[in-house]
């Protein structure tokens, strides 16, 4: 099976060798006030938050850009194939992981691991291998949820463990979405957008409503930038002009004026 979390075509790959040991089912206990539910685990982006192993706690470095880019999400497939990954997977903030997963009730069973093989600092480095060596193999798995927000524990038969958070998508509204360099926009609660275009910054109406945004005038200023800077500044102004339609999926916002005009903004 093609391993559709890896990166682009070109980068070396490490397979790695998976066990087969037997997982045990969770009881779903109460754990300190925080509710348990069935482990449903599938189709969500999970971001790790820390490796347990032999009792000794590794955690995810909490820069912007390892939290951002970190995610695993689990797409079980009962005809993978275990050759050369699969569609689960994802990253811990810098390489590239894919493997097939398989969920029977509460045991949660990786196998066939690749992953791109970029050399990682530390302690991110460190994190990234303590979690590929736990990661693989069956596990106990476990959902809490506290304040709206789910955590996932996976343990195995050792007593070595991940634990994840549910990462959830920004909000539409107060949150900057980045449209490239320099350039960015928010919009808020109270119908307004501001922004800057890259060189020249906006504000304006902005209504958001059944999948679209209307855009009033924006009123931008009037700075002389280079001409490649211009060129984008005009291309963004058109898009972000009247009614358009947008797509949230996860942290991106692609944002459609007519097919073959859109611009894809990320949540900073």
């Amino acid at each position: 099976m093609t391993c559709a979390a890896l990166a682009a075509a070109g980068t070396t790959l490490l397979a790695a060798a998976c066990g087969t040991e037997s997982g045990t089912g969770s009881d779903s206990v109460t754990d300190r006030g925080k509710a348990s539910r069935p482990a449903d685990i599938k189709d969500v982006e999970w971001l790790p938050q820390k490796v347990t192993v032999k009792g000794k706690e590794y955690v995810l470095p909490k820069d912007a850009k390892t939290v951002q880019d970190a995610r695993i999400i689990f797409k079980p497939d009962a005809d993978a194939s275990r050759e050369d990954g699969g569609e689960s997977g994802g990253s811990v903030g810098c390489n590239s992981i894919g493997a097939d997963s398989e969920i029977d009730g509460d045991t949660v069973r990786i196998t066939d691991l690749v992953q791109t093989l970029i050399g990682c600092p530390d302690p991110l480095g460190e994190f990234e291998a303590r979690f590929v060596d736990v990661f693989q193999g069956t596990h106990t798995a476990k959902v809490t949820a506290r304040n709206g927000v789910s955590t996932l524990t996976l343990t195995r038969p050792g007593g070595d463990s991940i634990t994840f958070r549910e990462k959830k998508p920004p909000a539409l509204k107060g949150t900057r979405w980045s449209l490239g360099e320099n350039a960015y926009l928010t919009l808020t609660k109270n119908n307004t957008v501001t922004g800057s275009l890259g060189c020249n910054t906006f504000h304006g109406r902005a209504t958001v409503k059944d999948g679209t945004i209307e855009f009033g005038p924006l009123v931008t200023t009037r700075m002389m930038c280079a001409g490649s800077v211009m060129k984008t500044e005009r291309e963004l102004a058109e898009i972000l002009d009247g009614k358009v339609s947008y797509q949230q999926k996860h942290d991106s916002l692609k944002i459609t004026k007519t097919p073959g005009r859109s611009v894809t903004a990320r949540a900073e």
